[in-house]
């Protein structure tokens, strides 16, 4: 058990909770306020401040984008289990992703060719930087804990909040700005966003005692002279790499940039194995490791139905939703901030509701809670479904329909999100757990690079399936079969729930 883990008889959560709420928050801030304007910002036109690109480019950035987002974690959560400690490298995250949006900004000004190279710059820091925060932030939380503490699940409920309450704030401030004033304002907003975020961090990191510092130095209560140092290491190597690979990667044909991505995907997915394989002891921790990666699978069909929010919703509110009301248009980034309200609205109640039932022997398991989530995800589907088909016949449809999806979707995420989080922290060997919080971000990351190129695939193979139709059905079908393997994943977990 952590040092620092709480009474499970004392329902209260430890104050350390309350600052990962508030710099998680922050963080989520800059990044979704970002996220609501990218595929705006992409196809808007050259003239307009943006880069007129067509719906069909824009998406497939979006797409690689989210996708590689969520798949450096992996390599974040290594260095943070094996060097660096959870601490260290959210602080090199916060850092980097603030030059991100920096550049961000400024890639609205110059000529066009100039611009893309900050677009590039942006996206690449931001993809990097994510790689070193999300994973060791989601850790910190868990580690809060003991293995089977109640209040787990209730904790990263309440920690899903800030993300959420973060995520609801910024479409009104970067989206307004964005769309309103001007690009780069918005994403220049979403920088201040993780300024705050790092500086809460850094004033009150001392109150988690010993949890999140490096490996190698176990007596040390806060970060010193000589981890500060390295940090700033850290983000002058990563600022160099990315622009290096940049240069590189335009230099290189298409041949040779397949090439380079199928023998680094092979590459990785043996390092990840290697890694696992040489931390997993014994029978028990394996099975729960097979739970974890079943889970991860079906993890890919919900975030490839739930991420068609920052794209194609996205993009459906700004071409075919209603949004004058007299003589004030509302702003089509704004709608982003619609799965955030629901989540504010019922994250508190689910935070109630698991320990509720948890003290009546009804909690649900987590491989049933994950059912729940893509049954209600492949609904919310059947809802949009019906509000592209008055959509097709040439009208306006009204918010509502939008709104209904969002709500649909929300009670899913609620029922596998913050729950996948605690689950890894749960499941994973003691000493890759971060490592594995990769892995669970790995599979939202090719769950977001379908959800960005799924119409595009459709369009080419299966041209008379409608994109929401499809993953009306796929969503479904993943939740039912879930449903049915719970008894034996159960089993697997070795009394985890």
């Amino acid at each position: 058990m952590d040092a620092t883990a709480t009474n499970p008889a004392n329902l209260r959560h430890p104050r350390a909770l309350y600052l990962l709420f508030f710099a998680e928050l922050w963080e989520r801030f800059s990044y979704y306020g970002m996220r609501a304007l990218l595929v705006l910002y992409l196809t808007s036109q050259v003239m307009e401040g943006g880069f007129g690109y067509t719906r069909e480019n824009a998406l497939e950035i979006y797409a690689v984008f989210t996708g590689l987002i969520y798949l450096t974690p992996l390599v974040g959560g290594l260095l943070a289990d094996k060097v660096l400690g959870q601490r260290k490298a959210i602080f090199i995250g916060g850092i980097l992703m603030m030059l991100g949006q920096l550049s961000m900004s400024y890639s609205e000004f110059g000529d066009l060719g100039v611009r893309r190279e900050w677009l590039n710059f942006g996206l690449g820091l931001l993809i990097v930087a994510n790689g070193f925060f999300k994973p060791n932030i989601s850790t910190l939380v868990g580690k809060l804990y003991s293995e089977n503490d109640p209040r787990k699940d209730s904790a990263f409920t309440i920690f899903y909040l800030g993300i959420n309450i973060g995520a609801f704030i910024c479409p009104y401030i970067c989206g307004t700005l964005g769309e309103q004033v001007g690009w780069s304002y918005g994403f220049l907003a979403a920088a201040v966003g993780i300024l705050l975020g790092v500086t809460i961090f850094f004033l009150k990191h001392n109150i988690l005692g010993k949890i999140g510092l490096p490996p190698k130095n176990p007596e040390q209560d806060r970060l010193v002279g000589r981890d500060w140092l390295d940090v700033l290491l850290y983000v002058i190597g990563c600022i160099a790499l990315v622009y290096g690979f940049l240069a590189l990667w335009g230099s290189l044909g298409e041949s040779a940039k397949s090439l380079i991505t199928t023998v680094a995907s092979i590459a990785g997915g043996a390092a990840l194995l290697y890694v696992i394989f040489t931390n997993t002891k014994g029978s028990v921790q394996w099975q729960r490791v097979i739970v974890l990666l079943v889970l991860c699978f079906f993890n890919v069909f919900f975030w490839a139905s739930f991420e068609q929010a920052g794209g194609t919703f996205n993009l459906f509110a700004a071409e075919n939703t209603q949004r004058q009301f007299g003589s004030f248009e509302i702003p089509a980034s704004w709608f982003q901030s619609v799965n955030s309200f629901w989540i504010f609205v019922l994250a508190p109640f689910f935070s109630w509701l698991w320990l509720r039932l948890n003290t009546i022997g009804k909690n649900p398991n987590i491989p049933v809670k994950f059912s729940i989530g893509l049954l209600l995800v492949g609904l919310g589907f059947v809802v949009m479904s019906g509000a592209t088909k008055l959509a097709d016949g040439g009208a306006l449809v009204s918010p509502m329909w939008l709104i209904s999806v969002y709500l649909f979707h929300t009670i899913g995420e609620l029922c596998l999100s913050p729950i996948g989080l605690s689950m890894i922290t749960k499941l994973s060997p003691a000493r890759i757990v971060s490592v594995m919080m990769g892995l669970w971000f790995a599979s939202t990351a090719l769950g977001n690079y379908l959800a960005g190129v799924m119409e595009s695939i459709l369009e080419n193979y299966l041209p008379s399936m409608h994109l929401y139709d499809f993953l009306t059905l796929s969503s479904l079908a993943a939740g039912f079969a879930l449903l049915l393997l719970s008894p034996i994943l159960k089993r697997m977990m070795g009394g985890i729930s």
